[in-house]
């Protein structure tokens, strides 16, 4: 537990324009499709460039994954507006009969021997890449690589973190701690409380943003198989949770691991130790909810410790169907409170708190639209709406207290857990049992292009001064 940050030292010591600003970026990743909603197995299009030097446009694990990166910005406004702008571009450049996937399950799969691996040259670098793709193939499948998702990247600004430190109350630090801690030490403690409170309460995040409900009968057993519903067009489909990208079928490590959030030294020295065990190849192979960001990402244990952490990658979100770019803004404004509030909610000093989150997000992803359902806070059983309702509660009561969000955006989060028909999730559902998987998903990403076609050509944002000078790196590869 840490209880240097609560909400009285931000109240004192933060302004509501220091808690908006910070460090935001965004990482997309989704899969080309053909018009018939299988997947597309043409090469990486020419027009973005090598994958190697455009830092915008590049792929994920397949040839067939595009991901899409943003700078850092301050503000969530404009970390939001440049994604979306260059989801636009990168719809847009695609061919006729192509399109972006705006589902985090794949859509058609080829026999798992055609699905092509990303393909980099000119850089040993690139074999480094290609290589470590083989060994994830071999290991987790190749099906189930092509899960895609949404990572939020945040910091807070370093001005306000100095402010913080400056007025620390040396009476909050534990009694054992003779000496003042240094910044790097500070700033490491702040993102490990909000990794840990994160960890405790990503539940709720997936319940309020799962939109992973159904699957293509292609895609691999282990998930179709926890999916109790199907149709005779090829759709598997549940209607007892909202992410199945999240479930126990998704994108995790073979074995649930839990490293010690409580220092940086400990945590390093935890993955270091399921490197040598041979559970993980390196450090970026711990797939967990939050990751814990370097400075040099070429050896991230090493920098973590020399460093310190720099700032900290939600991976929770799933792609969302319902806008053309896949997210949705005031989902990412929400996310951005929730992070706050993990670094002010008090913390439980229950002993088995990881082996309880993994049970309580597995058990949301799954089962959250079974009223039965139960997930379990230190120990004790309790249901998902009583347990939302009151974190929900006192996020609204910091809000009031720090002069940041909205009502309205609470409310609308209220709202999604006391009817679960208002969920994405619940929308998908019913999309899907009048027009199946493939067909009501092809439709949206054919509309989605449709959207972002019109926006490039119709708003002038290709000579917007926020985004012009992006396009021609952007879209490296274009023939002059």
């Amino acid at each position: 537990m840490d209880r240097i940050f609560n909400l009285s030292q931000l109240h004192k010591n933060a302004s509501s324009e220091d808690l908006k600003q910070g460090s935001f970026g965004i990482e997309w990743e989704g899969l080309r499709v053909r018009g018939n909603g299988e997947l597309s197995l043409s090469p990486h299009p020419e027009i973005f460039g090598n994958k190697l030097s455009n830092p915008y446009i590049t792929t994920d694990f397949s040839e067939s994954q595009i991901e899409i990166i943003t700078p850092a910005f301050d503000t969530i406004d404009e970390a939001f507006s440049f994604f979306s702008f260059m989801s636009d571009l990168v719809n847009s450049s695609l061919d006729d009969d192509e399109f972006l996937w705006f589902q985090s399950l794949p859509c058609i799969l080829p026999d798992s021997s055609e699905i092509p691996i990303a393909k980099y040259k000119g850089r040993e670098l690139a074999e480094e890449s290609m290589e470590y793709r083989k060994g994830l193939a071999k290991k987790y499948g190749l099906r189930k690589q092509l899960i895609s998702g949404i990572h939020f990247n945040f910091s807070f600004k370093d001005e306000l973190l100095e402010k913080l430190y400056d007025n620390l109350d040396i009476s909050e630090i534990e009694s054992h701690e003779n000496s003042r801690m240094s910044f790097k030490e500070f700033k490491n403690r702040l993102y490990l409380k909000i990794s840990r409170n994160y960890i405790r309460y990503v539940w709720l995040i997936i319940y309020l943003t799962g939109c992973s409900v159904a699957a293509h009968d292609t895609f691999t057993p282990e998930c179709t198989k926890l999916m109790e519903n199907s149709d005779n067009r090829g759709s598997v489909y549940s209607e007892r949770g909202p992410s199945f990208r999240n479930a126990s079928c998704g994108y995790k490590n073979l074995v649930h691991l839990y490293p010690n959030y409580h220092s940086v030294e400990e945590f390093a020295r935890d993955v270091q130790s399921f490197i040598d065990e041979g559970h993980l190849s390196q450090a970026k192979e711990l797939y967990t909810q939050i990751r814990l960001k370097p400075k040099d990402p070429r050896d991230v244990l090493l920098s973590l410790k020399e460093d310190g952490i720099q700032y900290v990658e939600i991976r929770t979100l799933d792609i969302n169907p319902f806008y053309k770019c896949g997210l949705i803004k005031r989902d990412m404004e929400f996310l951005h409170l929730f992070l706050i509030y993990c670094l002010i909610a008090e913390e439980s000093d229950y002993e088995n708190w990881q082996e309880e989150a993994i049970y309580n997000e597995e058990m949301t992803a799954e089962a959250a639209y079974d009223f039965n359902m139960k997930l379990i806070k230190d120990g004790e059983k309790i249901s998902l709406e009583e347990w939302g309702l009151s974190i929900l509660d006192e996020i609204d009561d910091m809000c009031r207290t720090l002069g940041i969000g909205s009502r309205s955006l609470i409310d609308s989060m209220r709202q999604r857990i006391v009817d679960p028909s208002l969920t994405y999730g619940k929308g998908l559902i019913r999309l899907i049992k009048e027009e199946g998987y493939i067909n009501s998903q092809i439709k949206l990403s054919q509309v989605n292009k449709v959207t972002s076609k019109y926006l490039l050509e119709n708003t002038g944002m290709l000579e917007d001064e926020r985004f012009k000078e992006y396009v021609p790196i952007a879209l490296q590869g274009a023939k002059k």
